[in-house]
């Protein structure tokens, strides 16, 4: 953490946690904060390919291309049952919603906002 950075309480946990996603400003900084499978993460609304509000984009399930291990062919695709993706409103770029990687092209990352619960609450480090 730098000198700079603070944290802020965004509201209680058990109340967050019930609307799957929220969208921040907090002095300027847009921040998506999720509740997903049990787990907490925060993102920078701000899409690394083109700078577009990336957390106000859907949550789908991942797109797989399924393969018959037998003859190795394909069974079609298939929506992951645990992988959810945030998808880009602008560009239609996917960003694995639990680590913030681009569905295939690793150098394109969502930038990660320390998110933790204390005492009940959510709070960011910005």
């Amino acid at each position: 953490m730098s000198a700079d950075s603070r944290d802020i309480a965004i509201g209680a946990y058990d109340e967050l946690k019930e609307r799957e996603r929220i969208v921040l400003d907090i002095d300027g900084v847009s921040i998506g904060v999720y509740f997903i499978a049990g787990e907490i993460r925060a993102w920078h609304n701000v899409c690394p390919h083109l700078g577009g509000p990336v957390c106000q984009g859907k949550i789908v399930p991942r797109t797989l291309q399924g393969v018959d291990e037998a003859t190795r062919k394909s069974r079609g695709l298939q929506l992951s049952q645990d992988e959810k993706m945030l998808v880009c409103p602008w560009h239609g770029f996917e960003f694995d919603i639990l680590n913030g990687r681009h569905a295939i092209d690793d150098r394109h990352r969502l930038k990660a906002v320390p998110v933790r619960v204390e005492a009940g609450q959510v709070v960011v480090t910005l």
